[in-house]
């Protein structure tokens, strides 16, 4: 059931009273590789990632992590994995270096071995010259580094990360993007879940959209991309009224039915020639005198396979919504 995956689920099952979480979800993560999880809240991103990693027992199916069974080999999965949640679960009352050797000695390494391998990760994550300054004073990626070190005392062979940047910056998380490609470069291989579509175009490899408790796509970015279509154009108009105006100019140059959204005042559709499109669209809407704040051409999102698959977009995307 391997062969050549770190990870593997077949048909998982977990249910909850009359609640499926997840239903017959599968999932095929390759060894040395960053795949991302992604789907909107409740579509079942935390439940395969608890299940997978042995904290509750899957209903149905079978899964493999690191070439064992989670049902009937738990307690050796725990030992080739770590875990990384929404939040950090380090101290902040104790210095990074004592956090790292507590987590040592709570994996039995003894002392002496502790004391060593917290000061590996100080260094590999880049904390060294923070080692010993209470973890209340670090920043929010300096923890989210932190954290990240302690779920690598024990050199896994997998790393589960549930929404590692969730609340942080935008340096913060760069810091934390960084730390988990070198995890990767040295052989990791890592489960990400995430609602930023940029950290999974930025990390993953391959992505899993998961809804309702099911995979309903698996493939690169730019293959998940591709279900939407090539190159766009887009419009945005200064007057509600002017849209449907702007789709019947649009789908003069378009190469099928122009998108309206009416909240953002934006209309797009694909195009071939994107030169051309673009050069008759802004000279007819000059023409016809049609007030205009944007227009340009661009690439499909993973925000815009996110809303063709599941209907919707994600949970980030609508929170900045509400708040502009």
């Amino acid at each position: 059931m391997n062969d050549g995956c770190a990870v593997r689920a077949e048909a998982l099952e977990k249910r909850y009273g009359e609640k499926r979480a997840l239903d017959g979800f599968d999932l095929a993560v390759r060894e040395g590789t960053v795949h991302g999880l992604l789907g909107p809240n409740g579509a079942g991103k935390t439940t395969a990632v608890r299940v997978l990693s042995t904290l509750i027992r899957l209903d149905g199916g079978r899964a493999t992590v690191a070439g064992l069974d989670v049902a009937r080999q738990a307690r050796e999965v725990r030992a080739r994995i770590g875990l990384t949640g929404q939040y950090a679960a380090v101290d902040e009352v104790l210095t990074g270096r004592q956090n790292l050797e507590m987590f040592g000695r709570l994996f039995h390494l003894g002392g002496r071995r502790a004391r060593l391998r917290a000061a590996e990760l100080l260094e590999r994550f880049d904390l060294t010259d923070a080692a010993d300054q209470g973890v209340g004073g670090y920043s929010g990626g300096m923890r989210r580094r932190l954290d990240l070190a302690a779920s690598m005392i024990l050199a896994p062979a997998v790393l589960f990360l549930d929404e590692p940047t969730t609340g942080l910056d935008p340096r913060s998380r760069g810091e934390v993007w960084e730390s988990v490609r070198d995890l990767v470069a040295g052989g990791t291989t890592v489960l990400l879940t995430t609602q930023y579509l940029e950290e999974a175009d930025r990390l993953a490899s391959r992505i899993t959209v998961i809804d309702q408790g099911r995979a309903i796509a698996d493939d690169t970015p730019d293959g998940l991309k591709s279900l939407v279509g090539g190159d766009r154009i887009e419009v945005v108009v200064a007057d509600r009224a002017d849209i449907p105006r702007v789709v019947k100019v649009v789908a003069r140059v378009a190469d099928g039915e122009p998108d309206a959204d009416e909240t953002e005042l934006r209309v797009h559709a694909p195009v071939t020639d994107r030169v051309a499109a673009l050069t008759d669209v802004a000279r007819i809407l000059q023409d016809e005198d049609v007030r205009v704040e944007d227009l340009g051409l661009r690439r499909p999102s993973l925000d815009d396979v996110f809303l063709r698959l599941t209907g919707h977009r994600t949970d980030t995307a609508r929170t900045k919504e509400a708040a502009a």
